[in-house]
């Protein structure tokens, strides 16, 4: 019997051991493929770029994911107690691994199996562990990959202090809304900085990495709620906050603010996209995209409206004089006309118009149906609001206002002083550019490259090639005052034929269609005198005015004719203020900067514009 036992005993002694062999095998094998876990220490998560104003005034936001690092030092206590309460109340005790949440985990795994399901139930992680799986892990969902989950949170947790691993979390968590750590999620969700979120919106930002899509605010608001109070529960039961200050987050709904991610100065769009070019060349779009920078441009807001308006005002009051071109689109206005408007998109930057359907016509005045707007869902609003257009209101349609017929959508924009009263308005056809430019520094202050960025983000400040046409001259008459010529001298302004080299013959003229003789340089430039400008360059050669023409940054290649006298070349708005700015700075060649200065992601200065 004696021997039987002990054999029995060295039998299992040897299965233990072969376990124990075949395991460390194992372990060994999982821990020889780990990844590197020591790159944690110059991880650089992807971080929003972002665009300032001159004053201040955020611009545009660029990114693939939506993420502002924050330091460790600058998270709220509060919110860190929130996350430690919903993923790991044991964070600061346990060495990097959970043994009360292992065991758990294997209960319900096992639970699991014996009903059939062969799926992973839960692993019981630490946040620690889900740093190891969200930085240097894939999410498949095997044995192998827990384990090495588990080796990589004992290593990590030896490695790092807690702060430092709560920091990596905190910044690289997904929390649903393309909100990639605590900061981006604040903004996200509550429009507010970290220090500025009150507990129940702490709360629930905690209780969103378990699914940010099973707790999405507007999709699943019960859900949502009930999320926010379990993290509200285990922050009382674990001591983190009263049951006073519990019961008052409890009771508060949850207000979410999503956070408008486009251009935040409707004005500026083409600005920013130009800014946003210079970027992506300069720097590339992985630094652009997830560099962290921070931008500040030459722009200022106020001149910008002033610059917009201006060009619109100009743009607008020229169309009104080719007439009215009929509408936008016809839909049916019976019933509710509200869907039918508003399937149909308005220009989203031009805030002083609406669209409207012409609910009925009358003697003079119509009655019309404003396009209704969404709530932050993206529902339709229920409300119809309604108003009249008058044809004294509306004068520069003309005869065209009694043939408006109902269910025809046209561009309305109230009338001052008149409640619930419109005019028609619609999109020039025409279009232009404005450019506004310190001439001593180069700082563009202002930049419209178009009536509306929403319908073509063509920008014709920078991008639109354009006969600068008489306003050249000046760049001739530069060259002639610099090689011998004052304004007191004479030039002839009389018929002049020019042979060009294939036997044709070109007979400039002035714009006025008469002669003035011999008249000073002074009154040639006055009076813009086609004619005289032509013999001028003539006489001083137009390979001197190309020379110029460079000198000026006006063009790059320029054909030495003479018709290039009188601004037949072309060139960019841009490249012609920058021009009339080197004149006005006595000749000291101006550069047109739009960046001010860029910093990175730890606020030092990478690029200053007068360096």
């Amino acid at each position: 019997m004696l021997r039987i036992l002990g054999w029995l005993f060295g039998f299992g002694v040897f299965c233990a051991l072969a376990g124990l062999a075949v395991g460390a095998v194992y372990l060994s094998q999982i821990a020889a493929n780990l990844p590197d876990y020591t790159v944690l220490k110059d991880y650089q998560p992807p971080v929003t770029t972002r665009i300032h104003a001159a004053d201040g005034t955020l611009l545009a936001e660029y990114a693939r994911e939506r993420r502002l690092f924050e330091p460790i030092e600058a998270v709220p206590p509060q919110l860190i107690h929130a996350f430690i309460s919903a993923e790991d109340k044991d964070f600061y005790s346990h060495h990097g691994i959970s043994i009360d949440g292992v065991i758990r985990a294997l209960r319900d795994n096992l639970l699991a199996r014996a009903n059939g399901d062969d799926s992973i139930q839960g692993g019981g992680s630490t946040i620690t562990q889900q740093v190891a799986k969200n930085f240097l892990l894939t999410s498949q969902q095997t044995w192998d990959r827990k384990i090495q989950e588990a080796i990589l949170a004992l290593r990590i947790d030896s490695t790092f202090s807690k702060d430092k691993i709560l920091e990596l979390y905190l910044n690289e968590i997904f929390l649903g809304m393309n909100s990639y750590g605590v900061a981006a999620a604040a903004l996200n969700y509550f429009d507010k900085a970290l220090y500025q979120l009150d507990l129940s919106e702490m709360a629930y930002i905690a209780g969103l990495p378990k699914g940010p899509n099973n707790y999405q605010p507007f999709k699943h608001p019960k859900e949502a709620i009930d999320r926010r109070n379990y993290v509200l529960d285990q922050m009382l039961a674990n001591g983190y906050i009263t049951k006073a200050e519990h019961d008052q987050a409890e009771g508060e709904a949850l207000n979410v603010t999503p956070r408008d991610s486009g251009a935040q100065l409707y004005s500026a769009e083409y600005f920013t996209e130009e800014v946003r070019r210079q970027l992506s060349t300069i720097y590339g779009d992985d630094q652009l995209y997830g560099g962290g920078l921070s931008v500040r441009t030459t722009l200022e807001p106020k001149l910008q409206e002033y610059a917009r308006k201006a060009l619109m005002d100009g743009l607008v009051n020229y169309d009104h004089d080719t007439g009215y071109r009929g509408p936008v689109a016809t839909v049916d206005p019976s019933g509710d006309w509200g869907p039918a408007v508003a399937a149909i998109k308005p220009l989203d930057d031009v805030p002083e118009w609406t669209l409207a359907v012409i609910l009925s016509t009358g003697s003079g005045s119509d009655q019309i149906g404003l396009r209704p707007g969404n709530d932050v869902e993206g529902k339709l609003l229920p409300d119809r609001k309604t108003g009249t257009i008058a044809a004294a209101d509306s004068k520069w349609v003309g005869k065209k206002f009694a043939g408006l017929k109902t269910g025809d959508v046209v561009y309305v924009e109230p009338v001052d002083g008149k409640p619930d009263s419109y005019t028609i308005e619609q999109v020039p056809e025409i279009e232009g550019a404005l450019v506004a430019m310190d001439p001593h520094t180069g700082r563009v202050l202002a930049m419209v490259g178009g009536f509306s960025y929403s319908e073509s983000e063509f920008n014709r400040a920078t991008q639109a090639l354009r006969q600068p046409g008489s306003s050249f001259k000046p760049i001739v008459y530069s060259a002639a005052l610099d090689n011998g010529y004052t304004p007191a001298s004479v030039v002839l302004d009389a018929p002049i034929e020019i042979v060009n080299t294939d036997g044709t013959v070109w007979k400039p003229d002035n714009y006025e269609k008469d002669f003035l003789g011999p008249s000073t340089l002074r009154r040639g430039i006055e009076l813009s005198r086609n004619v005289m400008t032509v013999r001028l360059a003539q006489d001083i050669g137009m390979p001197l005015i190309v020379q110029y023409a460079k000198m000026f940054g006006i063009y790059d290649k320029l054909s030495p004719v003479l018709a290039m006298a009188l601004g037949s070349g072309e060139t960019t708005d841009m490249k012609m203020t920058a021009a009339y700015a080197t004149i006005d700075n006595g000749g000291r060649k101006i550069v047109p900067t739009l960046i001010d200065r860029i910093q990175d992601r730890y606020g030092k200065t990478i690029y200053k514009h007068d360096e």
